[in-house]
């Protein structure tokens, strides 16, 4: 998730102007840790303990929930990036790291 993030990330940067960049990277570092931090967790309690898989799902959800309003509120309206950039921007990112967690998900209860 990383790696392709980063590619990414620079391919489209190297399109934009010096806010933009800003704008796009905030845009991606929220959803990419987010999906990061919650993909470790999800693996490390599938491998312990995994009737408590759900459950620290359902935890995580609500954190993120949290944390994501807050952070694109504090973006938007206290670093003043551009929004566009921005909203593109992590709107792309949320979904295809989600789609890549929810895929090694399936994998990972699957036995892979």
């Amino acid at each position: 998730m990383l790696v392709a993030s980063a590619g990414s990330v620079l391919v489209f940067a190297a399109l934009m102007n010096a806010a933009g960049r800003l704008s796009l990277v905030m845009g991606m570092a929220a959803p990419l840790a987010a999906a990061t931090i919650s993909w470790v967790l999800a693996e490390r309690t599938y491998r312990q303990h995994p009737e408590r898989l759900t459950r620290v799902m359902v935890g995580g959800f609500a954190a993120k929930m949290l944390f994501f309003g807050a952070y694109v509120t504090v973006v938007l309206k206290g670093l003043h990036l551009e929004a566009v950039p921005f909203v593109a921007s992590f709107t792309g990112y949320f979904i295809g790291l989600y789609l890549v967690e929810a895929l090694l998900l399936r994998r990972l209860v699957a036995g892979g």
